[in-house]
C-alpha cells in the first residue's frame, strides 16, 4: 500500500483546484527552492549572496519555497519570516511560504550540511543517535525539533539523512545514523514519528528525507558536492541494502525525498544497466524505480546547485550536473523534470522553466503534475490557512530540553578502551587537560601543568585532510583518517609520564592504531560539551553508546574496502556495536 503523503482523494483534489487557478508563473515559482540568508534587519528589497532579493523571489518570481542559510536568534527569526509571510499572503497566489532548514540542533557547521545549535537545545549530531539506538529518545528529539522549527516558523526539515556510512573517509557521516540499514530504519521510523506525526498536518513539520538511493558508497569516499567525488560505485553489490531507509520513509508517509549529487559507475539493475548519470537526472531511479516501483507520491526535491554554475563568497563552485555537464543550465533544467524531480534546491530562474514551457520542452502536464504534489504537501501543512504557526520563540529553548540534550550527549559517548578501574574517575584531581577547558572541570580539581598532574585528559577532532579549493570544501571533513605524525607523538611524551585518558569527537571513523599504544582510556563522542564529557568521565551519567561504524586499523584497510560494504576493512581496531562499558560502574563524583 502507498502510504506516500498525497494519497487521499478530497487532499489531491483540493490540490488540483488551487494549481489549475494558477497562472503559468505562479505554478513556476512553486518548483523551485532557492537558499534566503536573513538577519534581524533582514531588507526584503536588499539582493543576497546568492542572488535577487527576497521581495523579487517571492512577489515578481512567485516563489514559495526557502531553505534558511543563516538566521538570527528564534525570535528575530519569527519576527522576520512573519514580514516575509505577510508579502508572499498579499501578492501573486497568495499562497504561504514553506521555509525550510538543514539541522540545528547538535554541533559540527557547515552552510552545505547542518548548522550548530544557536539559541536551541543542543544534541549530539545524529551518529550520536544512531550509537545509542534508542528509538523513544529519538521520536522525543524530532519532536522538539518539529517544536522549535514551528516556533521559529519553519515548516519543512531537509532531514533526516538516511546514508548508510560504509566507507569510512565519506563526509557526511556525522548525519547519518551508521552503517547498520535495520538501525537506520528503525530510528528513522522514530524520527519522521516526531516530526510529521501519525499524519502530514497543520502541526507537523514536513520532513525531507535524504540522499536517495543512499550516498555513502562514494568512490574513495569522495564527497560528490565536488568534481573530484562525483563517482558512486558498488563493488560489493549492495545497492538494494542501501534503498532499505527509503522504503521505510515511504512506507511511514515522507513529505519529501532528495536525490544525492553522485553519479552511479558500473551499476546494473534487474539485468539492465543504469545510466552513468548524477541520481536526479536519472529517469530509471527517480521515475522508475522511485516513482513507479517503490510508490513514493510525494514531493521529489533536488539537491542544491545542480543546473548554475556559480562563484560564491570568492569560491568557485560549480553545478553539480555530474554526467550531463555538457548539457547548458536550460537542458539541465530540463533533464530534471524529464527524470521526475519536482522542486529545483538552490535555483531560483523561474524565466528559463517558462522559455522551456514555451518551447515545449517541459510540458504544462509536468509542470501542473509537479506543482500539484508540491501545493499538496502546503495544504496539509496550512489546514488552518495561517501560513504559519504561532511565533512562540521566545519560549526557546525550554529548560527541560537543554537538559536533555546535554544528558543525550553524555550517554551517547562509547567507551573504547579502559583498563578495570580507570573509569569513573573520582575526585579531586590534579588535570593537565588539552582540547578541553578548564572551567569545566568539578568543584575541587585543579587544572595544572603535565608535570604537576595526576592525569591528562586530551580532545581531539577527528582527523581530515584541510582543503579549500571550491565554495564549502573547507567544512568537509575528507581524506585521511590518520593522526598527523607530530600529535602521536606529543600524546606519546604525554603518556610516558603520566596516565592518558583521549577523546576522540567520531564526525567520522578515526585510525586510533598509534593512539591506542599508550592511551589508557579512549573514548569517543559524537558532538559533547566539555561538561557533557566530564560527566561521562566521572560516572555522573552512564555512558552508554556503542560504535555506529567500525574503527579501521589502517588507512590501507580502507583503501582495500568496498564502499557500499559496511563493516569491509580488515580486522578493524575497533569494529561496529562495540563498547567497554560493561567494565564501568557509576560512582563517579559530585559536580
Amino acid at each position: 500500500m502507498n502510504h506516500s503523503p498525497s494519497t487521499a482523494p478530497d487532499q489531491r483534489t483540493r490540490a488540483h483546484e488551487v494549481v489549475a487557478s494558477l497562472s503559468a508563473q505562479e505554478k513556476a515559482g512553486l518548483l523551485f527552492h532557492p537558499i534566503l540568508t536573513i538577519d534581524a534587519d533582514h531588507d526584503p528589497d536588499a539582493p543576497s549572496p546568492f542572488g535577487p532579493s527576497s521581495r523579487e523571489l517571492i512577489v515578481d518570481r512567485g516563489i514559495r519555497h526557502f531553505c534558511l542559510a543563516s538566521i538570527p536568534s528564534p525570535l528575530e527569526t519569527a519576527a522576520v519570516l512573519a514580514r516575509l509571510q505577510e508579502i508572499a499572503v498579499s501578492h501573486g497566489s497568495r499562497l504561504p511560504i514553506v521555509f525550510s532548514s538543514d539541522p540545528r540542533h547538535s554541533f559540527l557547521s557547515n552552510m552545505g550540511a547542518t548548522h550548530r545549535a544557536d539559541g536551541v537545545s543542543q544534541w549530539p549530531e545524529p551518529i550520536g543517535l544512531g550509537a545509542l539506538d534508542d528509538p523513544e529518545l529519538v521520536e522525543m528529539f524530532a519532536r522538539i525539533v518539529r517544536d522549535d522549527y514551528r516556533a521559529m516558523g519553519i515548516r519543512m526539515a531537509l532531514h533526516p539523512q538516511v546514508d548508510l556510512a560504509t566507507d569510512a573517509r565519506w563526509a557526511r557521516q556525522a548525519q547519518s545514523f551508521g552503517a547498520d540499514p535495520a538501525l537506520t530504519s528503525r530510528l528513522l521510523s522514530a524520527f519522521l514519528a516526531g516530526l510529521q506525526g501519525p499524519e502530514l498536518g497543520s502541526t507537523s513539520v514536513a520532513a525531507t528525507v535524504k540522499h536517495f538511493p543512499g550516498g555513502g558508497p562514494q568512490k574513495d569516499g569522495e564527497d560528490p558536492h565536488f568534481p573530484y567525488g562525483r563517482e558512486q560505485v558498488y563493488p560489493g553489490g549492495r545497492f538494494e541494502e542501501h534503498l532499505l531507509p527509503f522504503r521505510t520513509a515511504i512506507a511511514a508517509g515522507v513529505a519529501a525525498i532528495m536525490p544525492y549529487y553522485g553519479m552511479p559507475v558500473g551499476l546494473t539493475r534487474n539485468g539492465h544497466p543504469i545510466e552513468e548519470v548524477g541520481f536526479a537526472f536519472n529517469r530509471a531511479l527517480i521515475t522508475d524505480l522511485l516513482r513507479n516501483e517503490l510508490g513514493f507520491a510525494g514531493v521529489v526535491l533536488s539537491d542544491f546547485g545542480l543546473i548554475t554554475d556559480a562563484h560564491v563568497f570568492g569560491k568557485p563552485f560549480p553545478a553539480r550536473a555530474w554526467g550531463v555537464e555538457h548539457l547548458d543550465s536550460a537542458g539541465r533544467m530540463a533533464r530534471l523534470f524529464a527524470a521526475g524531480v519536482d522542486q529545483l534546491g538552490g535555483e531560483s530562474d523561474t524565466a528559463q522553466l517558462l522559455r522551456l514551457l514555451d518551447d515545449d520542452l517541459v510540458s504544462e502536464d509536468r509542470i501542473d503534475d509537479a506543482a500539484t504534489r508540491i501545493v499538496d504537501v502546503m495544504l496539509r501543512l496550512n489546514g488552518d490557512g495561517s501560513g504559519s504557526s504561532v511565533p512562540d520563540a521566545a519560549l526557546m529553548p525550554a529548560r527541560e530540553h537543554v537538559a536533555l540534550g546535554l544528558h543525550a550527549q553524555s550517554r551517547a559517548i562509547t567507551v573504547l578502551k579502559c583498563p578495570d578501574n580507570a573509569l569513573p574517575l573520582t575526585g579531586p584531581q590534579r588535570v593537565h587537560v588539552r582540547g578541553l577547558d578548564p572551567i569545566s572541570l568539578p568543584t575541587g580539581w585543579d587544572a595544572t601543568a603535565l608535570e604537576n598532574a595526576d592525569i591528562a585528559i586530551v580532545r581531539l577532532a577527528a582527523p581530515f585532510e584541510p582543503r579549500d579549493q571550491y565554495f564549502l570544501e573547507a567544512g568537509m571533513e575528507q581524506g585521511s583518517l590518520e593522526f598527523p605524525t607530530e600529535v602521536v607523538e606529543q600524546l606519546r611524551a604525554v603518556a610516558a609520564h603520566i596516565p592518558l585518558i583521549i577523546s576522540v569527537t567520531l564526525s567520522r571513523p578515526a585510525i586510533l592504531t598509534p593512539l591506542d599504544e599508550f592511551a589508557t582510556v579512549i573514548i569517543g563522542d559524537y558532538g559533547a560539551s566539555d561538561a557533557a564529557l566530564l560527566d561521562a568521565l566521572t560516572g555522573r551519567v552512564t555512558p552508554e553508546g556503542r560504535l555506529p561504524f567500525e574503527l579501521p586499523r589502517s588507512m590501507a584497510a580502507v583503501a582495500a574496502s568496498r564502499p557500499d560494504v559496511p563493516g569491509d576493512t580488515i580486522a578493524p581496531l575497533y569494529p561496529a556495536g562495540w563498547s567497554a562499558t560493561s567494565s564501568l560502574k557509576t560512582e563517579g563524583v559530585s559536580r
